[in-house]
C-alpha cells in the first residue's frame, strides 16, 4: 500500500504548522514539521534583507533537502504531514535574490530538486495580508518583530501567482481569512471533508481513506450530493459503474458535442421567441426574460447534460474539475482582456 503523504503550503503566518498538527491524529500521520530557528541569518535578513538574503536562502535551500530526504523512508513506515514543500524554496529565492547570486541558486536547486519526493496532495492556505499581520503579531516571534508589511503582501502575491500555474501535484486551496480552526472545530471539519473528498477522485495514491473505506454496494448513487463538486466526481463514477456507461473518452466527448448541439437548439428558440415578443412591443430584457421562462425546462435538461459530461471527462481524465477551476480563475485574475469580453461597464467576463 501507498501512504498519504500531504504538504500544507501558503504564505507566513497563514497557519500551516497548526493545521499539520490538527491534522495529525485524523491521518494517523507522521509530522514534518519545517526547521527554521537553526537557521543563523534569519533575523538579520528580516532587518536587511538585501545584505542577508543569500545566506539566508542558500542555509534554507540545504536545510530543507537534508529534512525533505528523510520522506520516503517516513512513508515506508505510514502517512506523512508536512508544513512545508520543497518548491516554496524557489519562490522565496526568486523574490529575494536577482542577478548572479539568483543564478548560482537556480543551479544548486536543480541538482537537489530532482531527488525529492512530491506529495500525493498540497493544501495552499490562503490570507489576506493583514490577517496573515495580525497572526504574526500574535505569536510574536522576535525576529518576525520587524517585518515590513510590503514584504508580506509581496509574498502573498507571489504564493498566488506560483500556485496559480503549479502543476506538480494535486492542490486543494483553502482561503483561511475568515477560518479559525483552533477555536471553531467546524472550521476544522470544513477543512478535512474536502481534504477526504478530493482524495477520493482521479489518478491520487490509494489513501488511508480509500484503504480502510467499505466496498461499495448496490445503490450507492441513491443520493446525490449537492453543491461539492469533488463529491459530485466521485458521485458520478459511482453512477457511471452502477449503470454499466462507457468510460471511453473520445465516446464521451462526441456525447459532449451533441448535447452542445441540443443546448444550441435550446437557445435558439429562445433567441428567435425573444425577437417575437420584443416586435410585439415588450421591451428587450422583459421580451428575454419571457423567452427563457418559456423555455426554462428544456434550457436546465441540456445544461445539466453537458455538465454531466464534462464531469466524466474529468473523470475519465483524472482530473479534479474544481481545483482545475479555481487554478484557471485564479490565472484570469491576472489576465488583460479585450474589449469584446466586457459589457458596457467594461466589466471583466469569466473565460470559457
Amino acid at each position: 500500500m501507498s501512504h498519504l503523504y500531504i504538504a500544507i503550503e501558503g504564505p507566513i503566518g497563514v497557519g500551516k504548522s497548526t493545521l499539520a498538527r490538527l491534522l495529525q491524529p485524523e491521518f494517523q500521520a507522521r509530522l514534518l514539521m519545517e526547521v527554521f530557528e537553526e537557521n543563523p541569518f534569519l533575523a538579520k535578513f528580516y532587518a536587511d534583507r538585501a545584505t542577508y538574503a543569500f545566506q539566508t536562502q542558500i542555509f534554507f535551500l540545504l536545510s530543507r533537502y537534508r529534512q525533505q530526504s528523510a520522506i520516503p523512508p517516513m512513508l515506508d513506515a505510514g502517512n506523512v504531514i508536512s508544513d512545508y514543500t520543497f518548491a516554496k524554496d524557489r519562490l522565496f529565492a526568486h523574490l529575494n535574490l536577482q542577478g548572479d547570486e539568483l543564478e548560482m541558486y537556480e543551479r544548486l536547486h536543480q541538482l537537489l530538486a530532482e531527488k525529492i519526493t512530491l506529495p500525493s496532495l498540497v493544501i495552499y492556505l490562503q490570507a489576506e495580508t493583514d490577517v496573515l499581520l495580525e497572526r504574526i503579531s500574535v505569536r510574536d516571534r522576535a525576529y518576525e518583530r520587524t517585518m515590513d508589511r510590503n514584504y508580506i503582501e509581496a509574498l502573498n502575491q507571489a504564493y498566488a501567482r506560483f500556485f496559480a500555474d503549479y502543476t506538480q501535484t494535486p492542490v486543494l486551496t483553502v482561503d483561511t481569512t475568515h477560518l479559525n480552526i483552533v477555536r471553531q472545530p467546524d472550521d476544522l471539519a470544513f477543512i478535512v471533508d474536502r481534504i477526504k473528498s478530493l482524495l477520493g477522485q482521479g489518478t491520487y495514491q490509494r489513501s488511508l481513506l480509500e484503504a480502510t473505506a467499505e466496498p461499495p454496494t448496490a445503490g450507492v448513487v441513491a443520493r446525490v450530493p449537492k453543491h461539492d463538486l469533488p463529491e459530485l466526481q466521485g458521485w458520478h463514477r459511482a453512477f457511471d459503474q452502477e449503470k454499466g456507461f462507457s468510460t471511453d473518452i473520445f465516446f464521451n466527448l462526441m456525447c459532449l458535442q451533441e448535447e452542445m448541439g441540443e443546448l444550441a437548439n435550446e437557445m435558439t428558440h429562445i433567441w428567435k421567441r425573444r425577437e417575437m415578443l420584443q416586435r410585439d412591443g415588450m421591451s428587450a430584457g422583459q421580451a428575454l426574460e419571457s423567452a427563457i421562462a418559456e423555455q426554462r425546462a428544456g434550457l436546465c435538461d441540456e445544461l445539466a447534460d453537458c455538465l454531466a459530461y464534462i464531469i466524466k471527462l474529468a473523470n475519465y481524465a483524472g482530473i479534479d474539475l474544481e481545483a482545475a477551476y479555481l487554478a484557471k480563475m485564479e490565472r484570469n485574475r491576472h489576465r488583460v482582456w479585450p474589449s469584446m469580453f466586457t459589457d458596457n461597464r467594461a466589466t471583466p467576463k469569466v473565460d470559457q
